[in-house]
């Protein structure tokens, strides 16, 4: 996955250890950022999952979990989701497209849009079904294998620092 915690363009020799130090700190931040995404996007699918029709009635809850108006809530739940949750997908898929450099963040940016946009196309009076379910795990998963990922590249990076301090200084 093309991440910028892996892109640095000069060698960071060149400079104190405060540049080192803020790059770290970034990595960091970025770290808590997807974090805290993925906890208030998955506190928020719980309900999506519970209104989503197709799991109301695979659980058989359809007469207590339905009521007038449940697809809008639906619908506005999914939102916060998707431009939340999803933010980070969706910026580095325009970046991605930017740099005629396609890869994952593109995949997944395309998947999340077209889910939601079919599905809130849905609400509004396209008969179908809807995918905000599927959209909101979607996403959740994402935001979660990010996270970890972040974590084990910086640590990682962390390591070979430490390490490279360890060497003779010629």
């Amino acid at each position: 996955m093309n991440h910028n915690l892996n892109k640095h363009s000069h060698n960071h020799k060149q400079h104190g250890k405060t540049q080192v130090h803020k790059k770290h700190d970034h990595h960091r931040h970025m770290i808590s950022d997807f974090k805290i995404r993925f906890i208030f996007s998955s506190i928020a699918t719980v309900p999506v999952i519970l209104l989503s029709p197709i799991i109301q009635k695979f659980l058989r809850l359809e007469d207590i979990l339905q009521f007038p108006g449940y697809v809008y809530v639906l619908f506005a739940i999914s939102s916060f989701i998707f431009f939340y949750g999803g933010w980070s997908f969706l910026k580095g898929a325009v970046n991605e497209i930017k740099s005629r450099n396609p890869g994952m963040m593109t995949l997944i940016g395309l998947a999340i849009t077209i889910g939601y946009l079919y599905s809130s196309i849905v609400v509004f009076g396209l008969a179908g079904e809807f995918f905000f379910w599927e959209i909101a795990t979607l996403i959740d998963i994402m935001l979660l294998g990010h996270w970890i990922e972040m974590k084990s590249v910086v640590g990682a990076s962390r390591a070979l620092e430490e390490l490279a301090r360890l060497m003779p200084k010629d």
